[in-house]
């Protein structure tokens, strides 16, 4: 294979950059990840991670940890009600048996990443590697991290996020901010700091979507509730609003003023200190996108195509694109890594223009007037 003898540094361990280092151990590949939290108990945020049949499990299967899958995912974790912003319900998938399908299954990101780091060999993952630099190092690359160490690499595969410090390395292409900026809030011990928005959420999920605004929630088997809250506004609105969003309660006097005429249920998301609040604009990258291919450099990922979380796809993306790298790099159809990188990011790049689009219409769809009304729609396939 092109990779034999070659040392593979991916950046960040995320569910991409922990499959990616999976699936190459398999075929022997000297890899190593280097990852910013300090270790493996970090508090691991954001909602739960439905994975899908051709993407996500496809990348588990092909890591034989399905099983380990199954052991830890939440059934009825994706059980969605719609409402509007009186309550009002719409949809509940909790009401039947026979209104939720299992075929996305839902685990939360902490089991996952457990079970991915679980399937390494012994010091795979370098912790508490910040990634600072980078610099041509004969054929391959000097990395440089904030606790001033330094490793040589081959290969440098960017699985660093939306943020991605890397990804400059191989293109200047920017982000398009796509009008709506969120907010994401998670609160810890939710049955007892939010008692009514746990019993409405019942274990799954809520669309709650009126004025072209939109309230998304999940819940997590620590007991966690995670929020995002979603608005139009202006690329610099977090820096223009005079918000300090470590300050829950200007957070929250912003919220009821933005959410004004919604029903006070909603505002017991910001009764309780246990909280962590984050501001999220939404990016995505050019429909068209495309660079020069590497011989020693690739990204997988948001790194690579950032998006809206509306269409449930970053996940699932990000593991999809561990599978078909891995397997490019790993068989024996490609002359040299260039080779094997520039097929990887040919299909890669077509698949995240296709989900992109459908992404930024769902993105626009949920934040229209009659997003209820659409939705629903969407859901019976008109």
């Amino acid at each position: 294979m092109v990779i034999q003898n070659k040392k593979i540094a991916i950046i960040g361990g995320g569910p991409g950059g922990l499959t990616l280092a999976r699936l190459l151990q398999l075929k022997n590949a000297e890899v190593k990840v280097y990852e910013r939290d300090e270790n493996k108990d970090v508090r691991v945020q954001g909602a739960t991670l439905d994975l899908h049949e051709e993407s996500g499990l496809e990348a588990l299967r092909r890591a034989g940890l399905i099983d380990e899958f199954k052991a830890n995912y939440r059934p009825n974790a994706g059980k969605l009600k719609v409402l509007d912003k009186n309550l009002n319900v719409f949809l509940d998938e909790h009401a039947s048996e026979d209104s939720h399908s299992e075929d996305r299954p839902e685990i939360d990101r902490a089991p996952l990443r457990k079970i991915l780091l679980k399937s390494l060999q012994p010091e795979t993952v370098v912790w508490d590697s910040q990634f600072v630099s980078m610099e041509k190092e004969g054929e391959g690359w000097l990395l440089r991290f904030k606790n001033n160490t330094t490793y040589s690499a081959d290969i440098v595969i960017a699985a660093d996020g939306a943020n991605s410090k890397i990804r400059p390395y191989l293109t200047d292409i920017k982000p398009i901010y796509s009008g709506i900026t969120m907010v994401e809030g998670n609160i810890y011990n939710a049955e007892i700091n939010t008692p009514k928005l746990w019993k409405l959420v019942n274990g799954g999920k809520i669309f709650a979507l009126d004025e072209e605004k939109s309230l998304l929630f999940s819940t997590k088997g620590d007991g966690t509730l995670t929020f995002y809250t979603g608005c139009k506004a202006d690329e610099n609105w977090i820096k223009d609003c005079g918000v300090d969003f470590k300050n829950k309660e200007q957070v929250f006097d912003w919220f009821k003023t933005e959410f004004s005429s919604w029903n006070e249920t909603w505002q017991e998301l910001f009764q309780s200190d246990e909280i962590s609040i984050i501001p999220r604009p939404q990016y995505h990258y050019p429909l068209d996108q495309s660079w020069a291919t590497s011989s020693n450099l690739t990204l997988l990922g948001d790194a690579a195509h950032r998006m809206p979380p509306y269409a449930g796809e970053g996940v699932n993306m990000a593991m999809q694109d561990a599978l078909e790298l891995a397997e490019c790099l790993t068989n024996d159809q490609f002359k040299d890594v260039k080779s094997a990188i520039s097929n990887y990011e040919q299909n890669m790049l077509k698949r995240a223009s296709e989900i992109t689009k459908i992404t930024l219409e769902n993105t626009e769809m949920l934040h229209s007037e009659n997003a209820i009304e659409n939705l629903l729609k969407m859901f019976q396939g008109e």
